[in-house]
């Protein structure tokens, strides 16, 4: 019955997000905390991923250049899955496993946010993201499943503890909206 499958569905997501709540409460502060310091001191908060959280980095990106719920100034954040003139280049000149680790050479400073999300943890582009953003001198953070090699790499790993993906999409946006409302209230709150 669809009835059934919505209610299993909806019980699944919650479930997740109790977990979420129970185990990673103190990591999502720190991660609102460097994203805001990084901010404080001029740097940028670069996001990427694939297909969902490719979709979840533009998302997050645009959360914070437009807004999320204050009235307030732009802040400096870009997805690096976005332009497909870079990515086809890059996919075609160097593999598809550079797209986000050229763009990061070319665009990162040191105390910058690489932001990469991954549901397994282990995409190849990611992982070589971060490992670039971590050689040119920037916080990076991992917003993953279960963590995968992203989940040993990244400064600061978010591991949603579930192993189905819609789970763990549906978590990393709540978590990534909670992040946008921390700096805001951190940045710009009464």
């Amino acid at each position: 019955m669809m009835k059934d499958q919505i209610e299993n569905e909806l019980k699944a997501s919650i479930e997740t997000k109790e977990q979420v709540l129970q185990n990673l409460v103190p990591q999502i502060e720190k991660a609102a905390r460097l994203m805001t310091d990084a901010l404080k001191a001029g740097n940028k908060i670069m996001f990427f991923g694939n297909g969902g959280s490719a979709a979840d980095a533009q998302h997050l990106a645009a959360e914070l250049i437009s807004r999320f719920m204050l009235e307030r100034r732009s802040l400096p954040a870009i997805a690096l899955t976005t332009d497909t003139s870079i990515i086809t280049a890059v996919g075609n000149d160097y593999l598809f496993d550079n797209i986000f680790a050229r763009q990061i050479e070319g665009l990162a400073k040191q105390g910058d946010i690489a932001f990469g999300l991954s549901t397994s943890g282990n995409s190849k582009n990611v992982i070589a993201g971060l490992e670039k953003a971590k050689q040119l001198g920037c916080r990076t953070i991992g917003l993953t499943g279960q963590g995968g090699k992203i989940g040993a790499l990244a400064e600061l790993a978010l591991k949603v503890p579930a192993t189905v993906t819609p789970r763990i999409q549906e978590s990393h946006i709540t978590i990534g909206h909670i992040l946008c409302h921390l700096i805001e209230q951190e940045l710009f709150g009464q």
